[in-house]
């Protein structure tokens, strides 16, 4: 219980970093301790800690593993789900059937323009995940994905580990982006993708508390290093072989392989009955 209202306490510090701090009251206070406190009460969702560690502040790694259901589901998404779900985080839709493709927007490749024609000939609505150095660098890109109809999600400002900032910078991370966003492209994200996937419950709860909603990933493969590109033709009999109801991919923009194989893929996934948001 101590280590729980340390953690309370760490919160309550960073809450100024979301809003005014004369916005946080007395109720307030007992919404935030009661959901800090219900770890004791569903002991099956808690994540065991590392030896020695404050429960709540133990940097997490996610990977959506290897294991799934009968019905193609990664076990490690569901897992999550059901775990993290308190703090408005997702890995799995599993309120919908259709795929949700998302794309993180480290830096421009040149290969962007490509996917968003891709996506629009095919009719599909994507999540683009943008860090502020992408957006700063890219308006007319990210106007685009805006105009065309995808959203725009919130990759930080830095693209830092957030379980390793203080509770002050964790928020200062989200609310940084947004409010650049807003300013600049009149929209003020409610989806947040940790950088590296990295997070902690602590982290978690502070990105709720800056009003946004963490989401994760149910498929995701090394396509990032554009100096080793996976084979089209493997590439695409993975990402088809891994739907399932719910799925939310993670793609990243900056592969070459991902804007040759994606027309392709969605066609396949299609053929095989599953839809798309």
């Amino acid at each position: 219980m101590k280590r729980i209202f340390i953690s309370a306490v760490c919160l309550t510090m960073a809450l100024a970093g979301c809003g005014s701090a004369d916005r946080y009251d007395h109720e307030e206070h007992h919404d935030v301790s009661k959901a800090l406190t219900t770890r004791e009460t569903q002991p099956e969702q808690v994540v065991t800690p590392v030896q020695g560690t404050a429960p709540l502040t133990v940097k997490i790694g996610y990977g959506q593993g290897v294991e799934v259901d009968e019905q193609n589901r990664p076990v490690g998404a569901l897992n999550f789900n059901q775990k993290y779900g308190k703090w408005d985080a997702t890995a799995i839709n599993t309120d919908s059937k259709k795929i949700l493709l998302t794309f993180d927007q480290g830096y421009e490749n040149g290969l962007t323009g490509k996917i968003l024609d891709t996506l629009k000939e095919k009719h599909v609505k994507a999540v683009f995940f943008v860090v502020q150095d992408y957006a700063e660098r890219n308006p007319e890109l990210v106007q685009r994905m805006i105009d065309e109809g995808h959203t725009v999600g919130n990759h930080s400002v830095t693209h830092r580990s957030m379980p390793s900032l203080s509770p002050t910078d964790c928020a200062a991370e989200v609310n940084g982006l947004n409010d650049y966003l807003e300013e600049n492209f009149g929209i003020r994200p409610t989806l947040f993708r940790p950088p590296m996937g990295e997070f902690s419950e602590l982290s978690l709860a502070m990105t709720q508390r800056c009003g946004c909603k963490t989401m994760l990933w149910s498929f995701a493969y090394a396509d990032w290093n554009v100096d080793d590109q996976p084979d089209p033709t493997e590439a695409k009999e993975k990402l088809v072989g891994a739907a399932h109801e719910g799925a939310i991919y993670l793609l990243h923009s900056v592969s070459q392989t991902n804007a040759d194989i994606l027309g392709d893929f969605i066609d396949e996934v299609r053929a095989n009955g599953f839809e798309f948001e």
